[in-house]
């Protein structure tokens, strides 16, 4: 017998940014908040927007945010499933909601993890890598498709 939840799950209407008037930055100002710290978040996103601008003027910030986005996106993830006692690392699709999600959450969490500088530089320096194709935010989600990859052979216990 299947389990299956009762209710679907809810999206949330989220409020669009101020200065952008876009979802997807108002969803990284939100991953970006600590302690419900929202304006704090929101310098440090402008900040790094600003610090983009000076270190690549060629480009605008905001189309440099998105393609770093787009490019740190992954299409495969591994799920764990029990069958008989064992239990299989089994490749998945990824919604597109939790596709842009994870490539945030993965943003993020690299550029708080880069120590000795303000967050705002290492989040610009992350987008910036990421929008190139490197830095650790583009490793991870090429991680995550080298683990899909090698499960590829317990895809059939997908269901």
């Amino acid at each position: 017998m299947s389990r299956r939840r009762k209710n679907k799950n809810l999206t949330r209407n989220i409020n669009l940014d101020p200065v952008y008037n876009d979802i997807t930055v108002s969803r990284f100002i939100n991953k970006l908040t600590r302690d419900g710290k929202k304006e704090k978040a929101r310098s440090i996103f402008y900040n790094s927007l600003k610090k983009i601008k000076e270190l690549n003027s060629s480009a605008e910030p905001l189309s440099i945010f998105k393609k770093a986005i787009e490019n740190c996106k992954p299409s495969m993830e591994v799920r764990s499933r029990r069958v008989g006692g064992a239990t299989y690392q089994v490749p998945v699709d990824i919604r597109p909601a939790r596709k842009v999600t994870l490539a945030m959450r993965w943003l993020v969490a690299h550029s708080r993890n880069r120590k000795g500088k303000p967050m705002f530089e290492s989040l610009a320096k992350e987008l910036l890598e990421a929008y190139n194709n490197r830095g650790n935010a583009i490793k991870k989600k090429e991680e995550v498709h080298k683990m899909a990859e090698s499960n590829r052979a317990f895809s059939h216990y997908n269901w």
